[in-house]
């Protein structure tokens, strides 16, 4: 009989005391506020060649015949493939940051309205992160850890972690780096982090 895993009740205490704020992108995956870059597997990228050949001998079948159908098979076992490959990476980060930590802040994303940008969509849609959210929301409760999800208006890129001014430049997706007024030099990402941190401890009213 299939189980549902976000419908077990598995319960560890968490004897660990990190707490982390998590910047989730495209070119890394995930940033930490420890400084940490996960990079983009990008699962799907690694295996386009593949399915295009495939896709392109199957366009030259006749469809319904016998190798139309086994080349249907074949593409749909590299789908699969990918499927699994990418669902370990993320049962595997999942498990290990709620394990390893008491506080987890990150955005809370529009997703939905994010996979609407043409640009941008497939790579979305490859990493995930709708998929990747749920597993550290149930396992958030598995380990004892608080999973808190900040505003998705609050400016967690454009603001200067260290003073707190805000840069509107940064809003370009282009800009990795920047100097702040104050002196502080930034990695987009890992400020980002920072600042979600900062913020759902203010929300949560942790110091």
């Amino acid at each position: 009989m299939a189980i549902n895993v976000s419908q077990v009740l598995v319960t560890t205490p968490n004897d660990n005391q990190g707490e982390l704020g998590l910047d989730l992108g495209i070119k890394d995956f995930l940033t930490t506020s420890k400084g940490e870059h996960i990079s983009n597997p990008r699962h799907l990228l690694k295996y386009q060649d593949k399915l295009a050949k495939l896709q392109r001998r199957l366009a030259k079948k006749l469809q319904g015949s016998n190798n139309w159908h086994k080349l249907k098979k074949k593409i749909a076992k590299v789908h699969t493939k990918i499927k699994n490959i990418r669902k370990d990476f993320l049962h595997k980060l999942s498990t290990r940051l709620t394990k390893e930590n008491q506080l987890l802040v990150m955005e809370d994303l529009n997703i939905k309205g994010m996979l609407k940008n043409s640009k941008l969509a497939k790579h979305i849609a490859d990493c995930s992160w709708h998929k990747f959210t749920t597993m550290l929301e149930y396992k958030s409760k598995w380990y004892d850890c608080i999973l808190h999800k900040v505003d998705r208006f609050f400016a967690s890129s454009q603001t200067c972690n260290v003073c707190g001014a805000k840069n509107p430049k940064v809003k370009d997706l282009s800009v990795r780096e920047w100097t702040c007024s104050c002196g502080a030099t930034h990695n987009r990402d890992t400020n980002a982090s920072l600042n979600l941190l900062k913020q759902g401890k203010l929300d949560l009213g942790l110091r």
